[in-house]
């Protein structure tokens, strides 16, 4: 009796998600609504390829000692595992409902609970322009800053703030409203973090910025990384040194004077080659959705050719930083929807 519930629902799907796909529909009330519908045996799918992802490691594992993947590969898979439950993406889109509620240029589509399960996620219908059209567009500098401006505060503000962040950077995941506001439509991959380690990303941006060793030592060790040595710090902060780049410097300048696509790939065969010098890294299962998500932002702001004062952006955000608020924040926010930090 599904078809009650709609007084309109699309046959053929009008977009895809990584785990089913999205159909239009319009409800008795007359909001329109999108409807992600998982496919079927996904959870058999996704164990398959997990166990695909096992054996494709222990294989990394014989011949690159540069890193141990195995905190990498539990992260993953534990990620994945979540993104299959649909009433608990509902629950992460309810809490960026609450946690960018000031954003103005942010938008989050509402759950309707009564039509979610979990395999079925039901939500208010979002109207913009895909990300790509508007890449490909002639539109001007102002508004490809005016963009960059609102991705930066869509993802950061959530974890900044409350320790939160949105780990997949596809570019699918968001559209673009006539304003240049944000619509954020996918909300399987987030990741929760302790105060503490939040408060780390930011003794680490200070260690950079004043060259003091022994704060990067504390804030590698707050990430997770176990009795990092000087040598394996140093290798660290030449990959640390390139993801913060742009916001150490405080003037106006687009994320492709340091942070290149090939650039980028000269930094990362650097940084495998002293990995394995110094006899590699067990990178902690936290460090891999924020590096994840920092290296697929820059990628989004280097592609949007943005021009803007980065280190002016990141110190508006965390300039009055207290760990203590961001603890509370947390455990308001995550109490309001059902969720609990991990």
């Amino acid at each position: 009796g599904w078809q009650s519930s709609f007084t309109d629902f699309s046959r053929e799907a009008v977009a895809a998600a990584s785990l089913g796909q999205v159909h239009k529909a319009t409800m008795p009330d007359g909001r329109a609504v999108a409807c992600k519908l998982q496919y079927p045996d996904m959870s058999a799918t996704v164990e398959a390829d997990l166990k695909q992802l096992r054996a494709a490691f222990a294989i990394y594992k014989r011949y690159d000692s540069a890193i141990d993947a195995q905190n990498i590969q539990e992260e993953l898979s534990a990620r994945l595992r979540e993104e299959l439950d649909y009433k608990r993406e509902a629950k992460h889109m309810r809490l960026y409902r609450r946690m960018l509620a000031d954003e103005d240029a942010v938008h989050v589509p509402e759950p309707v609970d009564e039509l979610t399960t979990s395999r079925l996620l039901t939500m208010t219908w979002q109207t913009g322009q895909k990300f790509q059209s508007f890449l490909d567009s002639d539109a001007d500098q102002d508004a490809r800053n005016q963009v960059a401006l609102n991705m930066f505060r869509a993802w950061y503000v959530p974890f900044y703030r409350y320790g939160v962040i949105h780990g997949d950077p596809h570019l699918g995941n968001y559209t673009l409203r006539e304003d240049r506001s944000v619509n954020l439509l996918d909300f399987g991959c987030i990741r929760i973090f302790k105060p503490d380690f939040v408060h780390a990303v930011l003794t680490l941006y200070e260690a950079l910025r004043d060259g003091d060793e022994d704060k990067a030592v504390s804030a590698y060790e707050s990430w997770g990384f176990e009795n990092p040595s000087r040598e394996l710090i140093d290798v660290l902060n030449i990959w640390a040194s390139f993801v913060y780049g742009p916001i150490l410097d405080d003037r106006k300048r687009k994320m492709g004077e340091t942070n290149s696509v090939a650039y980028g790939a000269e930094v990362a065969a650097k940084v495998h080659k002293e990995l394995k010098a110094v006899g590699g890294v067990k990178p902690p299962r936290e460090f891999v959705l924020v590096d994840r998500a920092a290296v697929g932002l820059g990628a989004v702001f280097l592609r949007l050719d943005a021009h803007v004062n980065w280190y002016q952006l990141f110190h508006d955000l965390v300039g009055d930083f207290d760990p203590a608020r961001l603890a509370a924040n947390q455990d308001a926010a995550l109490r309001s929807v059902g969720l609990e930090r991990p």
